[in-house]
């Protein structure tokens, strides 16, 4: 360890000393996106007041994880002899805001494990009278290595970072040859966690060996499938975890600049990802001769304008050179021609973020966990038809029921497992009997489809596997980037045949067409287009029964498909529905009007009385079927299989 990073972590240690063994209580509230999304941030403004009150500290940090129960808060006392209660960080959620002052109060009191036991979720460490975090089913089987810092730190703070031993590896890294961190790279069998896997060992050494002093690191972070959120959480909860890892790149394969491509959609990431790179800068962690070692490397934030095609490598190199993001024919590869035709290398965030924890610890210590195809762990977003949506980190292996199932918790409310959304719009579609599949990519490919960068989507019973294949043909045409009629054309063919068969105009030989299209995709120009049929191709071979009963029977079981089913009212005295008529986008519920009884002497004025307490009625040329008042109304609302309700009525 080199006598200045010595200095750093010895100054930061310092300054963290208040946080890392507290003398009063901190309250540390994550702040991230999901948690702002249930309103953390106004949370936080309540808490404010409230901390002077009690002389606690109050803290941001990234996220445990913990989604479905934000805005979640840690308290953690110090363990002082005077207290009741002990000392620990015990975990709480949902804490929302109205419920501030009581929360505060139950929290920091003698028996908090009753007092507040309403929000308590367990202890992250040991705590007198509480249950420890790691019996939490979606805990305990954590392996938690590129999340262990994740909702403990401040992720605005390098000295916090700094202290829990951040840009230590690099510090090791620069004294190595760079081709031996390539090979520990390579030893450790990290592959691209962006989906495709590929060691990334291997390809530093293709940039390490490319001619020119000119050579180019990105940092894909432009995290577009549906679902996948695991880009996200890394940049905004441990910002320098993913910095330190592309600055021990840059020594490994003779770069001296990198660009961090992080989509639009993302702009907490952004924020703190700028903070970051800012803050390592002033400390000299990047620039120039970084820690006296002669290594030059530095970085700067690309935003992408949400193309989803750029997240294929070349095409994210072309919107960073600040032209159309579209894919380009390969070869020539980014590491003979990549940014701005300098040799370049593109690896996804999580790729990057291992690279400290193998220089720290080695490449056993790294296979420790993992199987041999795919070492180590893995983050995954787990999110659909769960009782506990969130992210968490697990050894490649385990098996996607144990995650789903067990951590995930399964469908609420008692219904089914009915099939998996693996990888993105890209990645297929699986049917529940391959829950037990190992999460390692071998099984998927496999079964012929991708398990992606992490996003895991689990449907029910009560959604449309046709429908799905709809939703994720229509977002890959959405955004086919135009380059190549294959795939323009192809995905948008695909598209008019679903489209007909959820408005029951579905034929027999739409299955022939449909593997026409498939084949003729394999043409296009790159993945995207060659991947775009790999929903389909799911429904046709794990769905045969539910696409052949759309086509044949005319008849959507799920009840969704717009030209198959229709809405109608059966409780018209539900006052809900006042509320639904109100919320409806095209005011197809409504009233209908009642006309006057020809005797009746109320005239005009009796007519309009009457008109107002018309029945409820659906219009149903301009239902679009938006489930609005399902939602609201439940029980006053049938959705009714069309054909046969047409039927029934001949």
């Amino acid at each position: 360890m080199s006598s200045v990073y010595d200095e750093l972590r010895e100054a930061a240690e310092l300054a963290a000393a208040a946080r890392r063994s507290p003398e009063r209580p901190l309250v540390r509230v994550d702040l991230s996106t999901s948690s702002i999304a249930a309103e953390a941030d106004r949370l936080w403004e309540a808490l404010e007041p409230l901390a002077a009150q009690h002389d606690v500290e109050l803290v941001r940090v990234g996220t445990l994880g913990l989604s479905w129960l934000e805005p979640v808060v840690e308290v953690e006392r110090p363990d002082l002899s005077a207290s009741a209660s002990g000392g620990g960080a015990v975990v709480y959620g949902p804490v929302r805001t109205e419920d501030a002052a009581e929360f505060l109060a139950a929290a920091l009191g003698d028996n908090p494990a009753e007092d507040a036991s309403r929000w308590l979720i367990g202890a992250r460490t040991p705590t007198v009278g509480v249950p420890p975090l790691a019996d939490h089913p979606f805990w305990g089987p954590q392996e938690r290595r590129l999340m262990r810092l994740m909702g403990i730190i401040d992720p605005e703070s390098l000295d916090e970072a700094i202290a829990e031993g951040a840009y230590g590896a690099l510090d090791r890294a620069v004294t190595m040859d760079p081709m031996a961190i390539c090979d520990l790279v390579l030893a450790a069998g990290v592959g691209g966690r962006g989906g495709g896997g590929f060691p990334a060992g291997q390809k530093w050494k293709f940039l390490l060996g490319a001619p020119g002093p000119t050579k180019y690191l990105v940092c894909n972070a432009d995290e577009g499938d549906p679902g996948a959120f695991v880009n996200r959480v890394l940049m905004e909860s441990d910002p320098h975890l993913v910095i330190e890892g592309m600055a021990i790149a840059g020594r490994a394969t003779g770069s001296d600049y990198g660009f961090i491509y992080i989509r639009d959609e993302y702009p907490l990431s952004i924020e703190r990802m700028q903070l970051a790179l800012d803050q390592a800068r002033a400390r000299g962690l990047l620039g120039r001769d970084i820690f006296g070692s002669g290594f030059d490397f530095d970085l700067e934030i690309t935003r992408g304008a949400g193309s989803y095609v750029c997240g294929e490598e070349t095409g994210l190199i072309a919107s960073v050179e600040g032209i159309r993001g579209m894919p380009k024919i390969r070869p020539p590869f980014p590491a003979q021609r990549g940014v701005f035709d300098q040799p370049s290398n593109v690896n996804n965030t999580e790729t990057y973020a291992n690279v400290p924890l193998i220089v720290q610890h080695g490449a056993n210590w790294y296979r420790e966990h993992g199987t041999e195809s795919d070492p180590g762990t893995k983050m995954f977003s787990i999110s659909g038809a769960l009782e506990r949506p969130g992210i968490l980190e697990v050894p490649f292996g385990m098996g996607m029921d144990e995650l789903l199932l067990g951590c995930g918790g399964g469908p609420p409310d008692g219904h089914r497992p009915k099939g998996i959304q693996p990888g993105g719009p890209l990645g297929g579609l699986l049917p529940a009997s391959d829950l037990g599949l190992k999460l390692e990519r071998p099984p998927f490919t496999e079964r012929g489809v991708l398990l992606g960068s992490g996003g895991l989507i689990l449907f029910d019973e009560r959604a449309s596997a046709v429908d799905l294949t709809k939703y994720f043909s229509e977002f890959c045409e959405d955004e086919s980037c135009g380059r190549c009629t294959t795939c323009h054309g192809g995905s948008q063919r695909l598209v008019e045949v679903l489209e007909r068969i959820m408005h029951g105009d579905g034929r027999e030989e739409d299955l022939t067409r449909i593997g026409a299209i498939d084949r003729t995709l394999q043409n296009a120009n790159c993945l995207h287009g060659q991947f775009t049929p790999y929903a389909v191709r799911g429904l046709v071979n794990y769905f045969r029964d539910e696409l052949d009963t759309h086509i044949a029977e005319k008849r959507d079981p799920a009840r969704v498909a717009p030209g198959l089913t229709r809405y109608l009212i059966v409780d018209p005295s539900d006052p809900r529905l006042e509320e639904a008529a109100a919320l409806c986008p095209t005011a197809c519920i409504a009233r209908a009007p009642v006309e006057a009884d020809d005797e009746s002497d109320e005239g005009e004025d009796g007519a309009e009385r009457s008109e107002a307490l018309g029945d409820w009625r659906i219009d149903q040329p301009h239902c679009i079927h938006c489930d609005v008042c399902r939602e609201i109304a439940p029980e006053a609302i049938r959705v009714e299989d069309r054909y046969l309700a047409t039927l029934s009525v001949v």
